[in-house]
C-alpha cells in the first residue's frame, strides 16, 4: 500500500426534525471498507452526505469526522480529501475518456499523458482515450469512472451503491476490481448498501440499520 489512511466516524447521530435516523461509531484502517447496509430511508446516504459535506440542510448532525487525525466535519466538500463512487459513472459528456481522467488530478501531477494511457491499460481500456464516454459500455465507464477517482489521489473513498445498474455478472467482476484497488492504494471505504453480496465481496466490517 502506497499510504496509511484512516477515516475515523465519531459519535455520529443525524436526525431529521425529532426522529433520529442513525447513529454510528465506526473506525476504518488503510484498504478496509466499512459497510453500512439498510433499506431505502433508513439513512445510509445521508450519513454519506454527511461524512462528504453536502449534507442538506433539513437534517441535523453532530458528533465528528476524522481524516488521518484531522477533524474535517467543518471543511467544505472539496477540502476534505474525499473521493465518491455513485450508481452512474457521472462521466462528463463534453471530455473525451482521457480527458474525464485528467479532470480530477492534482495539478502537480508530472506527465498526465502518460499516467492516463497507463491507467488505461490498467482496466483493459489502453487507446480508449480519444473515445467518446458515450460510446462505451456500462462496465467500461464504471472502470472508467474508478480510475477517475483513484486518479484524483483521495484520502478516503464513499461508495453508494456503485454496483446496483450492473448486470449480475458485471456486478461481480467489478466489486472484485474496485474493492482490489482501493485495498491496494491503502484507502479506507465507507460503502452504503442494501445488497448483501456487496457486504460480502467487500469483506470488512457491517453495520445494519433497521428503516
Amino acid at each position: 500500500m502506497n499510504d496509511h489512511h484512516h477515516l475515523a466516524l465519531e459519535e455520529i447521530r443525524i436526525t431529521l426534525g425529532e426522529v433520529t435516523l442513525l447513529e454510528l461509531d465506526a473506525a476504518v484502517g488503510p484498504g478496509e471498507v466499512l459497510t453500512v447496509m439498510g433499506p431505502s430511508g433508513s439513512g445510509k446516504s445521508t450519513l454519506l452526505a454527511f461524512v462528504a459535506g453536502f449534507l442538506a440542510p433539513a437534517f441535523q448532525a453532530t458528533g465528528r469526522v476524522r481524516l488521518d487525525g484531522r477533524d474535517i466535519t467543518r471543511l467544505p466538500a472539496e477540502r476534505r480529501g474525499i473521493g465518491l463512487l455513485f450508481q452512474d459513472p457521472l462521466l462528463f459528456p463534453h471530455l473525451s475518456v482521457a480527458g474525464n481522467l485528467r479532470f480530477g488530478m492534482p495539478r502537480a501531477t508530472p506527465d498526465k499523458s502518460a499516467r492516463v494511457e497507463a491507467a488505461l491499460g490498467e482496466i483493459g481500456l489502453a487507446g480508449f482515450g480519444d473515445r467518446d464516454p458515450a460510446t462505451l459500455s456500462g462496465g467500461q465507464q464504471a472502470r472508467v469512472a474508478l480510475m477517475r477517482l483513484l486518479l484524483s489521489a483521495p484520502c478516503a473513498v464513499l461508495l453508494d451503491e456503485p454496483f446496483a445498474k450492473l448486470d449480475t455478472h458485471l456486478r461481480h467482476e467489478m466489486r472484485q476490481l474496485v474493492f482490489s484497488r482501493l485495498h491496494e492504494a491503502g484507502l479506507p471505504s465507507l460503502l452504503v448498501t442494501h445488497d448483501r453480496e456487496d457486504a460480502e465481496d467487500a469483506g470488512g466490517s457491517l453495520i445494519e440499520l433497521s428503516a
